[in-house]
């Protein structure tokens, strides 16, 4: 049966006046959850999350129409097509990543077949997510999330809701959780059963997970999983371009887009070497489908830096939409013999006088370190990618400098 049975999913769209910097702020927020989802519900063999992803891709699909609708509009005159067009590359490739993650949470709804190896990688994960519809008589039902205090108290963050059909992304402290509100919650292993627990009032199972006994199938999905990282990873460095109009950030996202290809390849060989010993290749098919989607994503990232880097001025609506968030990535090269030269990062957070948290670091000889992977010596001549508030970022470049 079609998850979505009984869900308009093609009804007509028709043209109403709307800000295009509000469309374009769902749209990122949008694409940014669907990445979340759909790799959840593959880790998880989640048919529930996977069902979620395909509902939201659909009000992708409206998102981009309402959008290229509001675009047309507005272009009188070729200046406003030459500033217009970056952003319908920005809404194409918001686009673009809702059908990538359409196609991943088909893995699980379509049964392809994935190796046990996937689960594998879920306590390297340092957070999960989870799908849990609030029963009437929770205790968090009824209040607010300033109330509730749920991230001080436990560590656990709700990401979204869905309200029937309409989406509550980003929630903050005053929004309200309400009785069967569909919400989905991120946050550590070792708290989020028990919060699921309190919000659903049913038991919540952790996933067993068995060992891979394929070498080469273990580093195909250790490739994966850093994939999937950089491509996320190269989707904020390409807003962040947008946002600051930085060359140098859009030329990071096409360092990263460079990386991730050279991953594909060495994926798909270890996929391929996977499959001679594997005693049901078949159970590979989704695997070489993950891969192919996570690949997109990062191409993608190339779209939304693209008008950055053709030196085409960025429409003010998209800075706009940007800057909604309330954290930023910065690009920030670290001199030898300042401050961080030599200053050891664990889990992102620099033994430094800093609020910013270190995302990647790129080292000229050895290429790309995600820091939550491993700890870390920052060294001079590294570029770091970090995140924290502008001014936070400020204060940080100041450490980099010598």
């Amino acid at each position: 049966m079609d998850p979505l049975e009984g869900e308009t999913s093609s009804a007509s769209i028709e043209y109403e006046p709307v800000s295009v910097k509000d469309v374009l702020v769902e749209m990122k927020d949008t694409a940014e959850l669907l990445i979340d989802l759909s790799y959840s519900a593959v880790l998880h063999r989640s048919e529930e999350l996977a069902t979620e992803v395909l509902r939201l891709e659909e009000r992708m699909d409206v998102l981009e129409m309402r959008a290229r609708m509001s675009l047309l509009m507005a272009a009188r005159k070729p200046a406003d097509a030459e500033q217009l067009a970056p952003v319908l590359g920005i809404v194409g490739a918001a686009d673009e990543i809702s059908d990538a993650a359409g196609d991943i949470a088909k893995i699980v709804l379509e049964d392809m077949g994935l190796p046990e190896a996937m689960r594998a990688a879920l306590p390297d994960a340092a957070e999960a997510l989870l799908r849990g519809v609030v029963a009437a008589d929770s205790p968090y039902a009824g209040r607010t999330l300033q109330d509730i205090d749920l991230e001080s108290e436990t560590g656990v963050r709700a990401i979204a809701l869905r309200r029937g059909s309409e989406w509550l992304l980003n929630p903050g402290p005053t929004t309200r959780i309400e009785a069967d509100d569909v919400a989905f919650l991120r946050g550590p292993e070792s708290a989020i059963g028990d919060v699921c627990e309190t919000l659903t009032g049913e038991v919540y199972e952790a996933p067993t997970v068995e060992s891979p006994d394929i070498d080469d199938l273990e580093r195909a999905v250790d490739t994966i999983i850093h994939m999937k990282d950089f491509s996320e990873l190269a989707v904020d460095l390409a807003y962040s371009s947008v946002l600051f109009d930085s060359e140098e950030l859009a030329e990071e996202v096409r360092n990263l887009e460079v990386e991730v290809d050279a991953m594909q390849s060495r994926f798909e060989a270890w996929t391929l070497r996977a499959a001679a010993d594997a005693t049901d290749p078949v159970v590979l098919r989704g695997l070489i489908q993950l891969g192919s989607s996570t690949e997109r994503i990062s191409d993608t990232a190339i779209e939304i830096s693209e008008g950055v880097l053709r030196d085409i001025d960025v429409h003010p609506v998209v800075q706009l939409a940007v800057q909604e968030s309330d954290e930023i990535i910065a690009r920030i090269p670290v001199e030898r013999g300042s401050e961080l030269d030599g200053t050891a990062v664990t889990e992102g957070v620099p033994d430094a006088d800093s609020t910013m948290s270190v995302i990647a670091i790129r080292r000229p000889d050895e290429g790309w370190l995600l820091v939550a992977d491993a700890d870390a010596e920052l060294r001079g001549g590294d570029v770091l990618i970090a995140k924290g508030t502008r001014t936070a970022a400020a204060a940080f470049r100041d450490l980099a400098s010598a």
